[in-house]
């Protein structure tokens, strides 16, 4: 499956903010935006300060902005924006629903993780089951009800018997239950728009597919 390989940093030095995209890195003065606050390239330091977005560039920036933070390119994002037309409710509230219940995510959120991409290979190399059965596919989206586990011979791993002790300190979305002992998690309910915090604007995203 297709993803992004290039330097995250520089994601994150064009949204202008942090899209903490590198796990630890992204709280340390390592940080490229602690550093290097501007946009990336040779006229980086140039456009912040005659900055003059149009409705158009604003849309793409927040469309932009969901695909970096979701790690997901461009033709997945648009099947996954039509996916949420066709559901019933707001398609902007359906595509966040939607990027959240990604596997991938599901993995970061409960703190197995660091960061999306991590849990993206972590998910790759067969290290979770859903309802008994090893899942290697990211996008796979969990519904209510399923059961995420650690595979019982990745328990024994240095990076999960590691992850043991920080686990007792993480606090999963009110739309999943996580046992951490058992590293064993439960999908109580699709998330509602109220639960989630985001970095973008869904409504901007509608916009900019509705052209």
């Amino acid at each position: 499956m297709a993803r992004y390989i290039g330097p995250a940093c520089k994601l994150c030095r064009r949204e202008g903010e942090k899209l903490f995209l590198k796990g630890e890195r992204c709280y340390s003065p390592k940080c490229a935006m602690e550093r290097r606050a501007y946009a990336p390239g040779q006229h980086g330091q140039v456009r912040r300060f005659r900055r003059r977005e149009t409705e158009y560039a604003m849309q793409l920036r927040e469309k932009q902005r969901a695909r970096r933070v979701y790690g997901v390119l461009e033709r997945q994002f648009q099947r996954y924006f039509r996916e949420a037309e066709r559901r019933p409710g707001l398609p902007g509230e359906n595509l966040v629903i939607i990027l959240e219940t990604r596997l991938d995510n599901v993995v970061y959120r409960l703190g197995l993780a660091d960061s999306r991409a991590q849990a993206r290979q972590l998910v790759q190399h067969g290290h979770f089951d859903i309802n008994g059965k090893r899942t290697d596919i990211p996008s796979y989206l969990v519904e209510p009800g399923d059961v995420l586990r650690v595979h019982p011979t990745s328990r024994r791993r240095p990076y999960f018997r590691s992850l043991r002790q920080s686990l007792q300190d993480v606090i999963p979305p009110d739309w999943l239950s996580f046992d951490p002992e058992a590293m064993e998690a439960r999908v109580l309910a699709l998330p509602s728009r109220e639960m989630l915090q985001v970095p973008f604007h869904e409504q901007l995203i509608v916009g900019y597919y509705s052209r």
